[in-house]
């Protein structure tokens, strides 16, 4: 007959076991709606998105305390919103001395940054907002923001560039979110860098910024 400690410990392994799965068969559905199922069955996104609100639900998380507010957004852009200024003039610099920036006008670059706006918070929702927070229940800080930052990375995959990438900034984000969550600044700052990614780098390297099956097309 197992003792009372024995059993508490086996309950905490399972309910570990349990908060760990959760997020990697979200991240499942993600890969196989990447890799297939958005060409097969593009309504499949609705069950993946479904079971996140649902997860929130019943873990009864909150827009703001996930994120999405204006508290600390002031914060966020006085520390670091000039560092992405001077990264954006360098990595601009950078694609006028190479020969790389590619030659479109002002009014498509504000364009690509304003369509990558919405895009960049889901990214930075689904990272911070979603998986890190389960990560954080199962795992040491290190490691939950370690494992966070690598399946950042390889939801990436194929495209080499963008697997280099991503874990450096996601792991950059992590700490920021960690410190001020503030998933507005995150998305604006993802959408910024994703922007000058594809103003600067040659397609030859980031195959367009495109992953899943489309990067062998991607030139």
């Amino acid at each position: 007959m197992q003792s009372a400690p024995g059993r508490r410990y086996a309950e905490i392994v399972s309910t570990r076991k349990l908060g760990f799965l959760e997020p990697l068969a979200v991240f499942g559905g993600i890969i196989a709606y990447i890799w297939r199922l958005r060409f097969t069955h593009p309504w499949f996104v609705l069950p993946i998105v479904s079971f996140m609100i649902a997860s929130h639900v019943a873990r009864r998380e909150r827009a703001p305390a996930l994120g999405f507010r204006v508290t600390h957004l002031g914060d966020c852009l006085r520390r670091f919103g000039p560092v992405l200024i001077a990264l954006a003039f360098a990595m601009c610099a950078g694609g006028l001395l190479l020969g790389t920036l590619r030659p479109v006008g002002l009014a498509y670059a504000a364009g690509t940054l304003a369509l990558y706006l919405p895009w960049g918070l889901l990214q930075q929702y689904l990272m911070n907002a979603y998986f890190l927070k389960r990560f954080d229940k199962v795992l040491s800080p290190r490691a939950a923001g370690l494992t966070t930052a690598v399946l950042f990375s390889a939801v990436h995959s194929p495209n080499w560039f963008l697997m280099l990438v991503t874990p450096a900034a996601g792991y950059g984000a992590i700490q920021v979110y960690r410190r001020y969550s503030n998933l507005y600044f995150l998305g604006i700052a993802h959408a910024v860098i994703g922007t000058l990614l594809f103003l600067v780098v040659p397609d030859s390297v980031s195959h367009h910024l495109i992953v899943g099956p489309g990067w062998s097309l991607g030139h």
